[in-house]
């Protein structure tokens, strides 16, 4: 059996992060990776995405994104940086390996993969917390005579141009590939929303949103959500008219409420108020080829795209420890171990930048791991 003192499940931005860190420290580490290359979950994203955090607070420890990608880096050229991060830091990377199952072997870890399994003394998982595509069960789902696909198969608009479109979730994936589809040439584009959505500009006189996101923690509690309205009033023209009416709760509420971040615009609002993106109320169910919203109304789109977010997906993996939430998240990361020598790095919503912060949190964890 193949045995190892360090094994890191995940060679996203935080699982690599870690692992640099750690042998800088001294402590080599295996990389363990699903996909084929270093951060190959942003490959399953689509085709335009850019990062909402800017070039200069996105880096991982130790090496900036180069200048040339630019200051909203593009996902191809994250991609990029992220292997070569691995490259020059010397991270031990095994693609290809999916651990199925993480389980007590003594004083260590059993890991499971499909064709071995490899011991460790201490585990540290980074899988992130965007694993598993979610779908809600609406009643009817299964009859809908049209396509429906959830938003981690969407690339581009050319399957989808000179039809009509509907695109269910107003979180930054829908409202992103709602703008994508309207702007490739769909017939009709409609986005199907629950909430009505915070909405905030990337940047504002050249200020990124995510330095107003860094700076909520130290902000009084109650001055973040009036600040918060009172941008968005200056900023966002209103769109109640247009189905996109101001939430009553401010920023802060919002994302202690729910965990999700506001939207970062990049398009929707101009689409929406042009009428090149209709919203309509929130999907109840679908009856054959007709989709049924909240308000009564029926509408029959070609393709439904559901950008419904994701889970974590580590119950199968972990979920047998009792180290889970009831959110399917860790119960304990990022600087603290879950069970004697687990542990976990990268798995926290944040509004101060995803990058950002996984490389905040690899370097609790990262100094932990090396002083245990």
């Amino acid at each position: 059996m193949e045995s190892h003192r360090l094994v890191i499940v995940g060679a996203g931005a935080a699982g690599l992060a870690t692992a640099a860190l750690l042998r800088r420290a001294g402590r080599d580490a295996l990389v363990l990776e699903a996909g084929p290359e270093p951060g190959a979950a942003w490959r399953g994203r689509y085709d335009r995405l850019r990062l909402h955090t800017p070039r200069l607070l996105s880096g991982l420890p130790n090496r900036r994104i180069p200048r040339r990608y630019g200051r909203w880096v593009a996902r191809d050229d994250l991609i990029a940086y992220l292997a070569e991060y691995a490259r020059a830091e010397r991270i031990d990377v095994q693609t290809g390996a999916t651990v199925e199952r993480i389980d007590r072997d003594g004083d260590g870890w059993l890991l499971s993969l499909a064709d071995r399994q490899i011991r460790a003394d201490t585990v540290i998982v980074a899988t992130g917390y965007n694993g598993a595509p979610r779908i809600p069960d609406w009643p009817g789902r299964d009859g809908f005579s049209g396509e429906l696909v959830h938003s981690v198969d969407y690339r581009n608009p050319a399957p989808y141009r000179g039809r009509d479109v509907l695109v269910v979730g107003a979180g930054n994936s829908g409202a992103e590939i709602a703008t994508d589809v309207a702007e490739g040439g769909a017939a009709r584009t409609r986005l199907s929303v629950r909430t009505p959505p915070q909405i905030v500009r990337r940047s504002t006189a050249g200020v990124p949103a995510q330095l107003i996101g860094m700076a909520i923690r130290y902000l009084p509690p109650d001055w973040v959500d009036p600040i918060s309205r009172t941008q968005r009033r200056l900023s966002i023209p209103d769109l109640s008219q247009q189905g996109l009416p101001r939430p009553q709760d401010g920023v802060r509420t919002a994302f202690l409420a729910t965990g999700t971040t506001p939207i970062l615009d990049v398009g929707i609002v101009s689409a929406v108020r042009r009428g090149a993106v209709d919203v309509v109320a929130a999907v109840e169910g679908f009856d054959g080829a007709a989709v049924l919203l909240a308000d009564g109304s029926r509408i029959e789109p070609d393709a439904v795209i559901a950008a419904t977010g994701f889970g974590a997906g580590l119950d199968g993996l972990v979920g047998h420890l009792g180290v889970l939430g009831p959110h399917g998240l860790p119960l304990k990361t990022d600087g603290e171990p879950a069970l004697p020598g687990l542990w976990f790095v990268g798995f926290r919503p944040t509004l101060g930048g995803q990058l950002r912060e996984g490389s905040i949190a690899a370097r609790h964890v990262a100094a932990a791991v090396a002083a245990d």
